[in-house]
């Protein structure tokens, strides 16, 4: 690092800005079809969220004081839409950094009539940082994220020590940070780092993994891979303090 990006570091840091270091994700733009493409059109406005404006007030982007759930890496989207139609009594936003993603997730969402979603198309850990405000989030989902097999690329994996630390402030007391994966490597990895991160108690009986829930959506990748006699693992965390 040279010393005029190293003075531009230390004075952002000085600042209180996040300086981002490793990616969790790669940026995959991808062709929008037409159906994506005019659903971030229409229906931005009313169900978008910009990275740009900063800490989001809940009961002004939703009018209302319902609890909010929080989905990190929503892929295509149809299992967030299906969440959020089955508990209107909950506000759900997501985040995904997949264009055509965002795009098939707001079409889905105005065709089944959903109003309690929103979406962010941006980077999760900046997002977090920036946008959510501590202690505000009922629960935060991350649902089968890039697992970064090889070992060397280990260190890419989104669930780390320092990610689970900041996760637990957007989190209310009680709770819940639920993972999903269907590598597991990943989850025994997932468990280790959540088993040592503090203010988190494991919500399962046999102090490891906990049954699918019913609330989240069999997806039909999921499916398959029950058929081809592949294992999913959820893991779910409470904040306790």
């Amino acid at each position: 690092m040279n010393e005029s990006s190293k003075s531009a570091l230390e004075q952002a840091q000085e600042e209180g800005k996040y300086i981002r270091k490793v990616r969790s994700f790669v940026k995959r733009e991808g062709r929008l079809t037409k159906g994506q493409a005019a659903a971030l059109e229409q229906c931005w406005p009313t169900m978008g969220l910009e990275h740009n404006d900063g800490l989001l007030d809940f009961n002004s982007v939703f009018g209302n004081d319902n609890d909010v759930v929080l989905e990190i890496g929503f892929g295509m989207g149809k299992s967030l839409v299906e969440m959020a139609k089955n508990n209107p009594d909950l506000n759900f936003i997501g985040i995904e950094v997949h264009r055509p993603g965002v795009g098939a997730c707001l079409m889905d969402a105005d065709a089944e009539g959903v109003t309690n979603l929103r979406v962010f198309e941006h980077d999760a850990i900046e997002v977090l940082a920036d946008c959510i405000p501590d202690s505000s989030l009922a629960k935060l989902q991350l649902f089968f994220p890039d697992p970064w097999h090889k070992k060397r690329h280990h260190k890419r994996r989104i669930v780390q020590l320092e990610f689970a630390e900041n996760v637990r402030k957007k989190l209310q007391i009680g709770g819940v940070f639920h993972m999903a994966t269907d590598w597991e490597n990943y989850a025994e990895h997932m468990l280790e780092v959540m088993s040592a991160a503090p203010g988190y108690q494991n919500q399962s009986s046999t102090g490891d993994y906990v049954p699918r829930p019913e609330f989240r959506p069999l997806t039909k990748f999921e499916q398959r891979g029950h058929r081809l006699g592949h294992g999913v693992w959820d893991l779910m965390f409470e904040r306790r303090s």
